[in-house]
């Protein structure tokens, strides 16, 4: 019996030595291979983005080209972000941030999920998932060859020689199909016969962008030919029904009108909170589908909720968060601005893990990338992302769903602060936004000023979180209060169950 035991035990050692002297082997082999594919990466990627970013500098309106022009997008955000995560994945970084910090990788931590979808370099499933990504973009940029020369017959837009981060702070990002979707349903001929016109809903959560792609619409060139007069209806216009048929822009605000044309109009309807059914049935099938002197053929209803489907007579357009190489394209430009982040490797590290978190939110984006961008260093930037892994810790143990998903759905959520102070926290109550025309009534303090502790606020205030710089031009407002971290203790009965399941949280937020 001991004789087989020892046999059993020689053939187990002897095969795992065979395996790690195979492994380091092959992975010394490998190596050379993966960095040169890398590099084939990094040229392909340079040739589809000079094409990307010259088309977007001309005034495209081939249907055809401009899907191509998305396709290649996504080829090139899904390329920067595999480059990104297999430079995250080296071991000198890795090993640097493991010394540096001691913060443990939570389970919402997409770092984890970075090592699901691209495994370690040593791996042969990571090898394969590069190669293939590899070969799709070699053929795409072998096939730009015509739409190089169709762009060139197209006119130039006027651009300012801004960076590359300011160019994308002052433009709507990743929304360009979207955008020629909504265009084509407008240009569109009406139906034969009075009264009938085409609606389009567009339904999306909390600040996804559904005024802003609307926005962008309105103020292309080609649907502002089509229409003679373009007329935004909100939620509060419409409130009681009585929206005059004679004269659409006394209760509305009007974005467009061109005095020469007599063409037909289009109304946006901006829903918040929902309208009562019955008001919005009577508004779009008596008022605006009558006879009266500014003739509607279109109308574009932006909700959250998917009860507005019913009175579509097109497919809905359905506005999601930017797929995770997007956005994570987005939030790497406004955080690095004009430097590379490839020369930074322990910061990209830190950004891919930080644009996971952000959980899709663009105003988070803009925010935290304007100040990670304001102080490149490596230490302040482990400093916000161990705040904000801390932050989404407590918002899931004390309501079981992240900070986004709460301010999506109007519920209070706390806020973070680099300068600790024990026993305060932040507690924010409301959101809303403003128009660009209130910029006098907007307050003073900035959520930078109470991130980096230069604020100092006691009670119920309110702060300027971020103000956009593309159109609607909205500023968005959070009402904050300052409390006793104690409160952060009482917990709802349908989450004592999340708390008994996970450690009691450590509640130094400020």
């Amino acid at each position: 019996m001991e004789a087989l035991v020892s046999a059993v035990l020689g053939d187990l050692i002897s095969r795992s030595i065979s395996f790690a002297i195979d492994k380091c082997c092959r992975g010394r082999r490998d190596a050379p291979a993966i960095e040169d594919n890398l590099q084939r990466l990094r040229r392909v990627l340079l040739r589809i983005r000079i094409t990307v970013e010259e088309a977007e500098r001309r005034h495209v309106t081939n249907w055809v080209m401009l899907r191509q022009l998305q396709l290649m997008r996504e080829g090139l955000y899904r390329g920067y972000y595999m480059l990104s995560a297999y430079k995250a994945q080296d071991p000198e970084v890795s090993s640097r941030r493991d010394r540096q910090s001691s913060f443990a990788l939570s389970q919402f931590n997409p770092a984890k999920r970075v090592c699901t979808d691209l495994p370690a370099m040593k791996e042969r499933k990571a090898e394969a998932e590069l190669q293939e990504a590899l070969a799709g973009l070699e053929c795409m940029a072998s096939d730009m060859k015509e739409l190089v020369v169709f762009l060139s017959s197209y006119p130039p837009l006027s651009r300012e020689p801004y960076s590359v981060h300011l160019w994308l702070e002052n433009r709507m990002f990743g929304r360009e199909a979207e955008q020629e979707k909504i265009i084509s349903f407008l240009l569109e001929p009406e139906p034969a016969g009075a009264g009938n016109l085409g609606v389009l809903p567009v339904i999306g959560r909390a600040r996804v962008g559904k005024s802003t792609l609307v926005e962008h619409v309105c103020f292309d060139e080609r649907v502002r030919k089509h229409f003679s007069s373009i007329i935004f209806l909100s939620e509060a216009d419409m409130g009681d029904g009585k929206v005059s048929p004679h004269h659409l822009g006394a209760k509305g605000i009007i974005k467009h009108r061109d005095l020469d044309s007599a063409g037909k109009s289009l109304v946006v309807i901006d829903l918040v909170g929902g309208v009562d059914d019955s008001i919005l049935r009577r508004i779009m099938l008596s008022t605006l589908r009558g006879e009266h002197t500014e003739p509607v053929s279109k109308i574009i209803v932006t909700s959250r909720s998917e009860e507005v489907t019913c009175f579509g007579t097109t497919q809905a357009l359905r506005l999601k968060p930017l797929p995770r190489e997007a956005y994570w394209y987005f939030f790497k430009t406004i955080a690095f601005g004009s430097t590379d982040a490839e020369d930074q490797p322990e910061l990209a590290s830190m950004c891919i893990e930080m644009a996971g978190l952000l959980n899709g939110s663009f105003i988070g984006a803009n925010f935290i990338g304007g100040l990670l961008r304001a102080n490149p260093c490596s230490q302040f930037w482990r400093k916000v992302l161990t705040h904000f892994k801390e932050l989404i810790r407590i918002h899931l143990h004390l309501f079981g769903e992240h900070p986004s998903d709460l301010v999506a759905k109007d519920r209070p959520v706390y806020l973070w602060s680099i300068a600790s102070k024990i026993g305060t926290t932040l507690k924010v109550h409301r959101y809303y936004q403003a128009c660009s025309t209130r910029e006098h009534d907007l307050p003073k303090i900035t959520m930078n000023d109470v991130q980096i502790g230069s604020a100092r606020s006691r009670g119920k205030f309110e702060v300027l979180a971020w103000r956009s710089r593309i159109p609607p031009y909205y500023s968005y407002v959070f009402s904050c209060e300052m409390r006793a971290s104690s409160s952060l203790l009482h917990i709802s009965a349908q989450n004592k169950q999340i708390r008994r399941q996970q450690q009691p949280p450590r509640l130094n937020l400020m």
